[in-house]
């Protein structure tokens, strides 16, 4: 794509999200996410291959799908209120409606089949888009909506998400399906909390949206897709290792890292609301996460790949890729668990 074509395209992408941020009328959100919807499709076929085409396709049937739903949800809203403004029914068929439109959206259990292989098809940088800027606008609409949506559902796919997310990452040596699984996980941990505390919620997008870009950004820097390739960075990029294992450390939820302190909030509202059963099984399924960010550590920080040469890192490295925006997002998605408290009393 040309420079022309490049903005228009990210414009759009950008101000789709934002129509949804700032509206209070329902057509104008749904606008909004199909802006988006159709701004991120060439952005996904960018790479003229077969498999972006696949992953374009079933993200257009998928999201084209969930916009009807939500679409139908949006008219019987109206049809009981008599406005088009946003409207707190207790209505059980709009709310399951517009539930489950939404849950499509997000990509969370049992809709989540979608997610690593639309992810997988494409680039890391798209995949880093698809996976943290996409997930804004239908959490927006959540968020406005909370006393609305229906909680059984609402909480039973966050249990789902949490256990499929860490089940479905466990045998994969592809980085770009581990990360959307994973993005399912935490996608389970914010819907799980949406109804007892939506500024809990929100922390953890903030939080998981910093983990995932960073994540992204330093794999990008080697161009790193698999376990193997990811695992021979130490002999080209030392510094990158230890970053990449403190951001998977930090996305798995482990002390004292930053990823800690969604978890640790979330567990105790659900304790609080008397949903021990659920926040316990919730907190196991997090140890699937943390088994595969611990297999992938030590495949690429405690083992050294086999090597004619007597000499296991380089002495000189070449990396024209710009990364000064990197170092500061790193510190904030990694070392951030000091300022939790602050954080628990604004919440």
């Amino acid at each position: 794509m040309n420079t022309m074509m490049t903005t228009i395209i990210y414009s759009t992408l950008i101000m789709g999200t934002l129509v949804t941020l700032i509206s209070s009328h329902w057509l104008l959100m749904w606008i909004g996410l199909e802006m988006s919807m159709l701004a991120i499709i060439p952005i996904l076929m960018n790479k003229s291959n077969p498999r972006s085409t696949e992953a374009a396709t079933k993200y257009f049937l998928m999201q084209a799908t969930a916009s009807m739903i939500l679409l139908l949800s949006i008219m019987l809203t109206m049809m009981c209120s008599g406005q088009w403004s946003i409207f707190y029914s207790d209505n059980l068929t709009i709310s399951l409606i517009l539930t489950t439109s939404l849950i499509m959206k997000l990509g969370l259990a049992p809709f989540h089949f979608w997610v690593a292989e639309v992810t997988q098809g494409t680039s890391l940088l798209t995949g880093m888009i698809l996976l943290t800027w996409q997930k804004i606008a239908p959490l927006s609409i959540l968020l406005q909506n909370f006393p609305t949506i229906n909680q059984p559902l609402i909480l039973t796919s966050a249990v789902l998400s949490t256990l499929l997310g860490g089940w479905g990452g466990l045998n994969q040596t592809q980085l770009r399906k581990i990360l959307a699984f994973s993005s399912i996980a935490h996608m389970g941990w914010m819907l799980a909390v949406l109804h007892y505390n939506p500024s809990a919620s929100l922390l953890n997008l903030m939080i998981y949206i910093m983990l995932t870009i960073s994540t992204f950004s330093t794999l990008h820097i080697n161009n790193n897709l698999t376990t193997l390739t990811l695992s021979h960075v130490w002999s080209t990029a030392p510094p990158v290792i230890i970053i990449i294992l403190m951001n998977l450390l930090s996305l798995g939820g482990l002390p004292p890292l930053t990823g800690f302190a969604p978890k640790w909030i979330i567990i105790q509202e659900m304790v609080k609301n008397n949903n021990i059963m659920i926040s316990t099984f919730m907190a196991i399924t997090a140890l699937l996460n943390l088994y595969f960010y611990m297999r992938l550590t030590y495949s690429t920080t405690l083992t050294l790949f086999p090597s004619t040469s007597n000499t296991k890192t380089k002495w000189h490295f070449h990396n024209n890729k710009n990364t000064i925006m990197l170092p500061p997002l790193i510190t904030l998605s990694t070392l951030s668990l000091p300022m939790t408290p602050l954080l628990m009393i604004l919440n």
